[in-house]
């Protein structure tokens, strides 16, 4: 009896850790699917910001339906760009700052410096951004809508879970973006043959698209926006040849996400812009929804504004801090005390100054230059068996293709280079 006893008992709890470790791995798996949805929108979501919405109206007026070409080749661009920085960041499990260190000893702080400096007077315009969605949709004045706008960013990391929160709310506005913009289209009814076709043979030709292609890449990956996904994913665990794969996915699906939005974007301003009609230069994107859609319009635009600054917000002090923290103990400690630090200044410089035009002057310079180096630094890493290890191979055919986006973005970056002169005119 005893000895059937035991032995139903062993059964019973072979079954018990068998039922455990199938409820962990499903809740394991459950975390790594959400980290790598939540890394893909934090990167997307990071990219659409403000002058995202700026930029992609005020191109689409410029060059109507030719505009759709320059989307496709910048996000090209951009998935090459994004594809190798975070293959060697996830391959090693180390973040920008490391990898630039070990490629260069010091030249992970150099990066680190731009990083900051790019991401915090970033910043301080997506808090701008943030405080106009809010005038735009519900007539707040932009006072109050800075302090809203930076209040809401810092809720997120006084959680316990603030990288969960951050996942989910990243995905929940993002989506909400993406709903608005494409309710807009349904409304202005746009040439969607006419952009199809222009998309691959634009009527304008391919040479007068180019400064809007070069302006769009750095958009999209230039600054901290490249490095957030992946730093998300190395905090997540997401490291090792093993995860590549998912990874790769990831990285695919946030440039899509930003693609998507843009191309909505392009479309609902292309309907406006088609038949006839001239866009404020100061608000572009409102101005489009407005005389699209109406007054409903013009409330979506503050929606979509407003979503598009707090994600902004949240992703460049996120990515800002995750470049601080591995140089000391006390800031990883605390590096959500940190974020908040990091977000309360770009709020109170906001309020102070009400108008960051000289900054953003500034950062646009340091911007065009830190996609160049860490796209080359990644390179020259994903070469390296001591940085990467003996087993790691990196396909031929993104080194080749990275260091062409390496050159042109170069380009741009030097040439950004000139804006600094406009400080002192």
């Amino acid at each position: 009896m005893n000895d059937n006893k035991n032995a139903s008992m062993a059964v019973s709890a072979k079954i018990d850790a068998d039922a455990k470790g199938f409820a962990d791995t499903a809740v394991k798996t459950k975390k790594s699917s959400g980290a790598l949805l939540g890394a893909a929108f934090l990167m997307a979501t990071s990219a659409i910001g403000p002058g995202f919405l700026t930029q992609t109206s005020s191109f689409t007026g410029q060059h109507q339906a030719s505009f759709g070409f320059v989307i496709l080749a910048s996000v090209l661009l951009a998935a090459i760009a994004q594809l190798n920085i975070w293959r060697v960041l996830c391959a090693t499990g180390m973040r920008g700052q490391d990898i630039a260190n070990k490629v260069l000893p010091g030249l992970g702080y150099f990066l680190s410096a731009l990083i900051v400096l790019g991401g915090l007077v970033f910043n301080i315009g997506n808090v701008g951004g943030g405080a106009l969605g809010f005038n735009t949709l519900l007539g707040i004045p932009t006072t109050v809508g800075y302090v809203l706008t930076g209040a809401i960013a810092i809720a997120v990391f006084l959680s316990k879970n603030a990288k969960g929160v951050m996942d989910t709310l990243v995905k929940v506005l993002g989506g909400v973006m993406i709903a608005v913009i494409f309710v807009v289209i349904l409304i202005v009814k746009p040439p969607i043959g006419d952009a199809v076709v222009n998309t691959v043979v634009p009527s304008t030709g391919y040479g007068a698209l180019f400064p809007a292609i070069l302006t769009l890449l750095g958009g999209t990956v230039g600054g901290y926006i490249t490095f957030s996904g992946a730093h998300r994913l190395i905090d997540a665990g997401m490291t090792g040849n093993d995860k590549l794969n998912e990874v790769t996915r990831s990285s695919v699906t946030g440039i899509l996400i930003a693609a998507l939005v843009r191309v909505f974007l392009f479309l609902a301003v292309l309907g406006v812009v088609a038949k006839g009609a001239t866009l404020d230069a100061g608000n572009p994107a409102a101005d489009a929804f407005r005389q699209g859609a109406g007054a409903i319009g013009y409330r979506f635009a503050g929606l979509v504004l407003l979503c598009a600054a707090v994600t902004s917000v949240i992703g460049a002090a996120y990515t800002s801090v995750s470049f601080l923290k591995t140089f000391n103990k006390k800031i990883a400690d605390h590096e959500n005390l940190w974020v908040i630090g990091f977000i309360t200044v770009s709020t109170l410089v906001m309020i102070l100054t009400g108008s960051p035009a000289a900054l953003l002057i500034i950062a646009g310079a340091v911007n065009g230059l830190i996609l160049p180096i860490s796209l080359g630094i990644s390179l020259v890493a994903s070469q390296n068996k001591k940085i990467m290890g003996e087993n790691y191979k990196h396909p031929t055919v993104l080194l080749v293709l990275g260091i062409l986006v390496v050159i042109i973005s170069a380009y741009v970056g030097i040439t950004s280079l000139g804006n600094f002169s406009k400080l002192f005119s």
